[in-house]
């Protein structure tokens, strides 16, 4: 039978991060305690392997899905990327369960062997885009990026701020200052605001 992945709009995953954050993270601490909520709450391993970016892989999920393992420089060195990697790797274990289950694969090796081999490269794509997806919807989460956007663009907006000018660099600002409250990329929170339709939210 051919590999199909799970369909899931955009709309679907943003209730699943929101039913993920009221359960694990109730009291909506941000930055969302992402390694905790994986170690203690799932009770899952994350395991830092030297050299995993040599395969173009910044961390992967074990065949039983109890283990994270993510490239110890990204860990040590890049926590956004870290972070958003964690919380990506969750996403298949809780949207993509029953895909994993029928993989075989023991190391990044023969991992790297069935992403390229048994799943087509657009049903691969959808499982990518929504683990990225829900990533973001969970380390940004949608009030709470509403509530950053509007505290720091209102008011560089009656600053004098044109956030409309193309080419200023004032979104490019907006989006950088926002991301360190979220402890994720800038690409993350452009991401994010563009699906929530903040820019041009009136």
């Amino acid at each position: 039978m051919a590999f199909k992945a799970p369909f899931l709009r955009y709309d679907d995953l943003r209730k699943c991060a929101e039913d993920f954050l009221a359960k694990y993270n109730p009291k909506r601490t941000i930055p969302v305690p992402i390694e905790e909520i994986i170690e203690f709450q799932f009770g899952m391993d994350i395991v830092p392997m030297p050299g995993l970016g040599h395969f173009d892989i910044v961390a992967y999920l074990s065949q039983d899905m109890q283990e994270i393992r993510v490239d110890d420089f990204v860990q040590r060195e890049r926590p956004n990327r870290y972070r958003l990697s964690l919380a990506h790797e969750l996403a298949h274990k809780l949207l993509h369960a029953e895909v994993f289950r029928e993989f075989r694969f023991t190391d990044i090796e023969s991992w790297k062997s069935l992403i390229s081999d048994a799943i087509p490269e657009d049903q691969y794509g959808y499982l990518e885009f929504q683990a990225n997806s829900f990533a973001g919807l969970v380390l940004a989460p949608a009030p709470e990026l509403r509530n950053a956007f509007f505290d720091y663009v209102e008011p560089a907006q009656e600053g004098g701020v044109d956030f409309d000018e193309i080419g200023n660099g004032a979104r490019e600002a907006a989006e950088t200052h926002i991301a360190r409250i979220f402890q994720v990329s800038a690409t993350v929170i452009h991401r994010r605001i563009e699906y929530d339709g903040l820019w041009h939210d009136d």
